[in-house]
């Protein structure tokens, strides 16, 4: 595919995406339809599509329109790229711009500081408030491309051995000070599912927050410890990886585990996937980490169509999720131990707030230690509170 083709295909898919599609799909379905596309030009397409979401209110200011179409003008405004290079009118490319839009490129409206941030004007007077003087510069981080982060196994491997695993497959990679087993890759980031060192369960994908939010966990060898919104089960393989532990996993939507019990096995390590009855049946634990449901705010760069999805209906609905899911997994822990509560958000709402919230209505637990990421740190944005049940 040409350029310009490729410009006119993330069009197409953006328009999709922006009436209400969800990105991930919208590429899937098209790549699967389109095996003529080579790897490059799915790659290209993908980083097209992102990008614009990314930006999405700054590049319609540029473009002159919130579709497709003004978003992809807007994107090559930005870059500097003059767009009647691209935008030429031949064989699948976008037709040239129009008098308008040569009218808007040349002469761009003033935009705020929201929408040159790339800020939904209802959030920005709360993300001000969580972020404090770093608002600008994690608004203008969220704008770009998150890094390439692996996760060492240490159950299988050290992370000098499997940066030397990587670079024999060609993938460049090195230690990044968030957490001891955390790997920035700096090359060939697209090889790594297909690499022996993934296979073997040397390395799994993992954001460095997220990683770091694993290491402060209080784990000890034997601890039964219950991951109680677990999801794909990231951070079970991580904590099981770290301590021979008796590993359990619980998710509201069970099929979000599917794939666990083999990431379990290729990493060597045993996880089992309990149901909230079978759950509250093993209890006591020593520890529960509960990685709730969140706006995601801390994660827009991988997920940025989120940030223009969000409401504050959502988002209050969400925060009574929360505080729900915390009254539940506290009820699993044992006397002196442990409940570990973590957001991938950048909002106090969702983090300090909420725990200020369970200690005044749980004065039978402390606050044992709090750390809050952004992308200022290098990974994405995440909270994590260590809460301890007072022996009683």
């Amino acid at each position: 595919m040409t350029p310009a083709a490729r410009i006119q295909t993330a069009i197409e898919l953006l328009d999709r995406i922006l009436a209400g599609a969800a990105a991930e799909q919208v590429l899937t379905t098209w790549a699967r339809g389109n095996r003529f596309a080579g790897s490059s030009d799915r790659a290209a397409i993908r980083d097209h599509v992102f990008d614009a979401l990314r930006c999405q209110r700054s590049y319609a200011a540029r473009g002159g329109a919130l579709n497709g179409r003004g978003l992809m003008l807007g994107a090559l405004a930005e870059q500097g790229v003059a767009p009647e290079t691209l935008f030429t009118g031949a064989r699948h490319a976008p037709t040239p711009p129009s008098a308008q839009e040569q009218r808007t490129l040349a002469q761009p409206a003033a935009i705020s500081p929201e929408v040159a941030l790339d800020v939904p004007d209802w959030l920005a007077p709360a993300l001000q408030r969580s972020l404090g003087a770093d608002y600008p510069a994690v608004m203008a981080a969220l704008r770009q491309r998150a890094p390439v982060f692996l996760r060492v196994n240490l159950a299988r491997t050290t992370a000098a051995e499997a940066i030397t695993a990587l670079a024999a497959e060609g993938i460049a990679a090195g230690p990044h000070p968030l957490a001891s087993t955390a790997l920035e890759v700096t090359q060939n980031a697209r090889k790594i599912q297909g690499s022996a060192a993934y296979a073997e369960g040397l390395v799994e994908l993992q954001d460095a927050a997220s990683q770091a939010v694993v290491e402060m966990l209080p784990l000890n060898p034997g601890d039964r410890v219950l991951d109680y919104c677990a999801g794909g089960g990231g951070k079970s393989l991580a904590m099981a990886a770290r301590a021979p532990l008796e590993s359990f996993a619980h998710d509201a939507e069970p099929g979000r585990m599917r794939d666990l019990p083999p990431r379990a096995a290729r990493a060597g390590v045993a996880v089992r996937c309990l149901d909230r009855a079978t759950a509250r049946r093993l209890a006591p634990f020593d520890l529960v980490l509960t990685d709730v449901p969140c706006s995601g705010s801390g994660s827009w760069r991988r997920a940025p169509e989120a940030k223009w999805r969000l409401t504050a209906a959502r988002l209050s609905e969400l925060t009574e999720l929360q505080a729900a899911i915390l009254r539940e997994a506290a009820a699993l822990v044992r006397p002196g131990g442990w409940l570990a509560y973590a957001t991938c958000s950048l909002l106090a709402t969702e983090n300090a707030d909420q725990v200020d919230r369970f200690l005044h209505e749980n004065k039978d637990w402390r606050l044992g230690a709090a750390r809050r990421l952004t992308p200022l740190d290098g990974g994405d944005g995440f909270f994590c509170a260590l809460l301890q049940h007072e022996r009683t």
